[in-house]
């Protein structure tokens, strides 16, 4: 069962992207880095709560 989950910025903390993940075989938390438009750099992003 894959569940919807929300990336956020650790920089300045908003909800930029989101993406799927199988809870059930991935009990971690996701993490990238990806870019951000508000802090206009590469950043890691972390899954957030919803």
């Amino acid at each position: 069962m894959r569940e919807i989950i929300h990336l956020a910025c650790e920089k300045c903390g908003r909800r930029n992207y989101h993406t799927t993940k199988n809870k059930k075989t991935h009990t971690e938390k996701f993490q990238i880095k990806k870019y951000c438009k508000f802090c206009k750099e590469h950043t890691l992003h972390k899954e957030a709560k919803l």
